[in-house]
């Protein structure tokens, strides 16, 4: 069932416990990749006040981790490769504590972080290697991930270009490095449950919100499509927290789109699990 937040979001929890944990209002994250145009100050600034509103804790976490390596990996020298990375993450950055510092008066705190500032936490680092370990083990799991790399950068390659390992194991690292978020954000940040809210159903939610074996999001791991209400379905922004896409060097920084009718889901659907 759609949650109407308010006057400027729509929620679409992706299960019923996902649902629950929206009630509850612990804690959101809110991924943002570089180079994403979705992601103005602007619509910062809004889902700021919709989540603080909502939300006893708030993270933004923005994507600095393997940027350089994927803008290399389709076609930029490494020298400039790591100069637009570079570019694109301050930048983000940039955007994401204008869009806070805009929002107002904030009801709930709010946390601005990299990425990599991550890689030092314990927990982390666990689920990391997790991901890593079922990469290598879980040919589902690694599927699932396949197509979610051909899915952002498929439409970029050459004409008649198959993408290559190289390309795929940058795409594998650039996902692995954000996919312990998907899994366990509460172990991570240490909140009691914790909603990953991103504008469109991203590619791998299926298989982690799933039941049965194999990697699965915690209990109190929520996953949420939350999008302009004006918008809704129409929609074909590009996602946040997905692989970038590059273009050849002339083209824009990393970004990514997905198909969007994939979160149009009935009630009885979201509540499968």
């Amino acid at each position: 069932m759609t949650i109407t937040a308010d006057a400027s979001f729509e929620v679409l929890p992706f299960t019923r416990t996902c649902r629950h944990i929206w009630e509850d209002g612990d804690h959101v994250l809110i991924g943002v990749s570089p180079g994403n145009s979705y992601f103005s100050a602007e619509r910062v600034s809004s889902l700021a006040r919709w989540a603080t509103t909502r939300f006893a804790q708030v993270d933004f976490v923005y994507a600095d981790l393997h940027v350089d390596r994927m803008f290399a990996a389709f076609g930029y020298t490494p020298e400039h490769a790591e100069k637009r990375a570079a570019k694109e993450i301050k930048a983000v950055r940039r955007r994401i504590l204008k869009g806070v510092e805009e929002s107002g008066p904030q009801q709930a705190e709010i946390r601005v972080r990299a990425l990599s500032e991550f890689e030092s936490n314990p927990v982390y680092q666990l689920l990391h290697r997790r991901v890593l370990h079922f990469l290598e083990t879980d040919d589902a799991f690694r599927k699932g991930c396949e197509e979610m790399a051909l899915h952002f950068v498929g439409s970029k390659l050459p004409e008649g270009e198959s993408i290559t390992d190289a390309q795929l194991q940058v795409c594998f690292d650039y996902m692995a490095a954000e996919l312990p978020f998907f899994v366990d954000t509460p172990s991570i940040l240490d909140v009691p449950s914790s909603v990953a809210a991103y504008h469109v159903k991203m590619p791998m939610t299926d298989l982690l919100f799933a039941r049965g074996g194999g990697l699965r999001a915690t209990r109190n791991q929520a996953y949420a499509v939350v999008r302009p209400e004006a918008v809704g379905a129409s929609d074909t922004g590009p996602a946040n927290a997905a692989p970038p896409t590059t273009t050849a060097p002339q083209g824009t920084a990393p970004q990514s789109t997905v198909d969007r009718a994939t979160t149009e889901r009935t009630a009885d659907e979201r509540r499968a699990a």
